[in-house]
Formats: structure tokens, C-alpha cells, sequence
């Protein structure tokens, strides 16, 4: 179940623990930087940080249920993309500081380049 951010004072820490927990992993961080620029499916995803398609979703799972982002069918593709405000208004700040580490993490700047070469009807067997 996602949680709901749009009040800090109704935050409990059990839910605080499962945005930190969903930030402590650098892909789940990659995810957050992609699906900052577009929506993306998991077959991009998988394609751009180089994973298994089993992983993909299980940070995705993790992310979704922190309430950082949230899914949408479109078509035959299920579109992951960030959660703002208001269901969430913590993601900006967080954002601010994502794309602070870009500047200085070269993985971040790689992910950004594949991620212009990641067509969704070439990678997604469907």
C-alpha cells in the first residue's frame, strides 16, 4: 500500500522507513532520475540500467510502495512515472538533490544518454 506524504506531520515513522529504505539503493536512484526526465516502461528501464526485468519491478514495487511514483496503462505498456505533489511533496526535494549527485556521478550522466536511445517498440517484446 502507498503511502501518503502530503502531510509531514501524518507521516508515521514506519513510513518514513520505507522512503529511506526505497532511497538506499543506487538503481532505486537511477530509477528516480529517469522517470524524472519521462515516463518510462519497465522494458526501458531494464534496457537503460542494464538489469533483469525481475529486478526492475521488484525496485519499482519498492518505489511504488514509498509513494514516490506511481503506474499507468497506456495501450499495451504499463508507464512508471514520479508521484508529485500532492500526493507527495517530498519527490521535489528529493529531485533537487538527485540532480545535484548527476553533476558528479557519471553513471547518473550515462543513464541519461541511453535513456535518449531506449524505444520502448524496439525493446518490449510484445
Amino acid at each position: 500500500m502507498a503511502i501518503s506524504l502530503s502531510r509531514p506531520g501524518a507521516v508515521s515513522l514506519g513510513e518514513a522507513e520505507r522512503v529511506f529504505k526505497a532511497l538506499a539503493n543506487r538503481n532505486r536512484i537511477r530509477i528516480l532520475k529517469l522517470l524524472a526526465a519521462r515516463p518510462m516502461c519497465v522494458c526501458e528501464l531494464r534496457f537503460v540500467l542494464g538489469i533483469a526485468q525481475p529486478t526492475v519491478s521488484r525496485h519499482l514495487q519498492a518505489l511504488k510502495q514509498a509513494g514516490l511514483i506511481e503506474d499507468q496503462t497506456n495501450g499495451v505498456w504499463t508507464d512508471y512515472r514520479l508521484c508529485f505533489y500532492p500526493k507527495n511533496h517530498w519527490l521535489n526535494p528529493l529531485l533537487k538533490t538527485v540532480t545535484a549527485l548527476t553533476m558528479v556521478d557519471a553513471r547518473l550522466r550515462q543513464d541519461e544518454k541511453k535513456a535518449k536511445l531506449a524505444d520502448r517498440k524496439k525493446l518490449c517484446q510484445r
